[in-house]
């Protein structure tokens, strides 16, 4: 097997044709992956569903809240034009390209680059509005978008696989200046995320033919993004073969066993591991993070505990990361007290506890139902500085509230540790409801949802749909289902089968209809009951 993979990479990195050139600059930053520029709070809620009833003035979700229909805990100041753009991209959503484009210009909005990317940044979880909009903003001769636009919907349309219209997007921007550093991530991301690794290895083979020289750092992306997504042996593979051309640090081996790690594979981490202890570098902190955890997860606790306790008397001594991997893997153990004692252990060493080794302690204590301990620990986190509890910390206590009445004073206490709310809070709260069977606080939920901007995502759909079904309510769950598919996300394999199901009954359910509108040998029932009665009188 490792010889086919190795074939194939030879393969990519000997191929001269690739389907478009980009005009890359790297700069000397490569990391993180991720976009880190924040999604905004705020969107109009256009879309009402009817089945769960209608309200005069929707209002917050959270009681605490400003009644400004306004949601998250932030003012967006492009609200008031981002809103009438985006009542105009809602209502129009299944008009052609040109309606849609024609009612944005009668909105006679001035267009500038900050709330083109607000629009687009609104319609994250809906690519098909997303790409309308940019296509109808970026043939204006009066804006230049930025960079950060076209990330923008360069993104959306990788994370949905659109990759036909992911290549206009490129056109577009090898009209102007190429691609930045971000865009260069973007491109690999997103290729190794929907597994063409021929067209993300092509990208970086590319490099030399834009006049940009290749680097480790810009070597190390690539190896990052395809470990990302499980290509760990393609990963390696490349590592091997490129080792003469870029050389190798410890970074390096850290990203192949760290992908072999997350993998789950520990026989391949354990290999790459001797290796990297034969080679002339040290292990670090990161290294033994990473085998540590592969370690716990798979349940070796003891030889993870012997990993711990050798780093203290080598005096590599272990960060808070670690210890933090070490107290969950005790208490998932149920082997609490010995983790009290590793977190004792830890602040006496000088390792202070963060959030995450609070939250930790909060997730397992929850569970057994220790909830006046738990809250003793969310004061202290209060009380201490740069340990505030996070989003984490109120989903926790959040999953471990009882009743609908816990809900509004979790997220006062939320709003008041600044803490915004994102799509996974949401859809805990729509799934808490659904529980408590509270329909009502299900339609503002969803309307909240709708207004943020953040959703709803193709998990808020599932959840919905199968609750639906629960209930009975078949078109109401098919409409949900229609509606995700609509905007390009793809079902859930259980999903899917709870569809095929719910359109069969409904299939059946029709033709029995039809029957008992016919009769027998075509004749109404009334009619026949009315004969059948006519003869017995007879």
């Amino acid at each position: 097997m490792r010889r086919i993979i190795q074939s194939q990479v030879f393969k990519s990195f000997s191929q001269k044709p690739i389907h478009r050139k980009f005009p890359f600059d790297f700069p000397k930053s490569h990391f993180p992956f991720a976009p880190n520029a924040p999604i905004p709070q705020n969107q109009a809620s256009i879309h009402i569903f009817h089945f769960l009833g209608t309200i005069k003035k929707p209002a917050f979700l959270h009681s605490f809240a400003n009644s400004d229909e306004r949601t998250g805990f932030q003012q967006n100041p492009y609200d008031e034009y981002s809103l009438r753009l985006q009542n105009v991209l809602k209502n129009h959503r299944n008009s052609r390209t040109e309606e849609i484009e024609l009612a944005l210009d009668q909105c006679r909005v001035t267009i500038t680059d900050d709330l083109a990317l607000d629009l687009v940044r609104r319609n994250r979880s809906d690519w098909k509005l997303a790409y309308v909009f940019f296509h109808w903003v970026s043939k204006k001769a009066e804006i230049s978008l930025g960079f950060d636009v076209y990330n923008e919907i360069l993104d959306i349309l990788g994370k949905m696989h659109r990759f036909e219209e992911l290549n206009k997007v490129f056109d577009k921007m090898s009209e102007r200046d190429g691609l930045d550093e971000r865009s260069f991530r973007i491109l690999l991301n997103r290729y190794a995320a929907a597994h063409k690794l021929e067209d993300a290895i092509g990208v970086f083979n590319k490099r030399k033919e834009f006049g940009i020289e290749d680097d480790l750092v810009a070597f190390q992306v690539l190896l990052m993004c395809l470990c990302r997504y499980k290509h760990v042996e393609t990963a390696e593979t490349l590592y091997q073969s490129k080792r003469r051309e870029f050389g190798y640090d410890l970074k390096t081996m850290n990203i192949v066993l760290n992908g072999w790690c997350v993998l789950g594979n520990v026989h391949e981490a354990k290999r790459f591991w001797k290796d990297l202890i034969e080679s002339k570098y040290k292990p670090d902190l990161f290294t033994y993070g990473t085998f540590i955890k592969a370690l716990t997860n798979k349940g070796k606790l003891g030889t993870a505990m012997e990993l711990f306790r050798g780093m203290w008397e080598k005096g590599c001594n272990p960060d808070v990361v670690i210890c933090n991997c070490v107290i969950d893997a005790l208490c998932f153990k149920k082997r609490i007290p010995e983790a009290l004692e590793v977190f004792s252990e830890m602040k006496e060493r000088g390792c202070a506890p963060n959030v995450a080794t609070y939250n930790s302690l909060i997730k397992h204590l929850g569970k057994i139902g220790r909830m006046e301990k738990v809250y003793e620990i969310v004061d202290e986190m209060e009380e201490k500085e740069g340990c505030s509890p996070d989003n984490v910390t109120f989903n926790y206590l959040l999953r471990f509230s009882k009743k609908p009445e816990e809900v509004p004073g979790i997220f006062e206490r939320m709003e008041r540790n600044g803490c915004n709310m994102c799509c996974d809070t949401y859809n805990l709260v729509l799934r808490l409801y659904m529980k408590w069977d509270h329909e009502e606080r299900i339609r503002h939920t969803w309307d909240e949802i709708e207004k943020s901007g953040l959703g709803p995502d193709r998990r808020s759909y599932t959840v919905m749909i199968h609750w639906l079904h629960g209930k009975g309510r078949v078109e109401d769950a098919l409409s949900y289902y229609n509606e995700m598919t609509s905007k390009g996300m793809v079902p859930e394999p259980r999903t899917e089968i709870l569809v095929n199901a719910m359109k069969s009954k409904l299939n059946e359910q029709e033709g029995e209809k039809h029957k008992k509108g016919q009769g027998i040998n075509g004749k109404s029932p009334r009619l026949r009951s009315k004969r059948l009665k006519r003869t017995k009188a007879g």
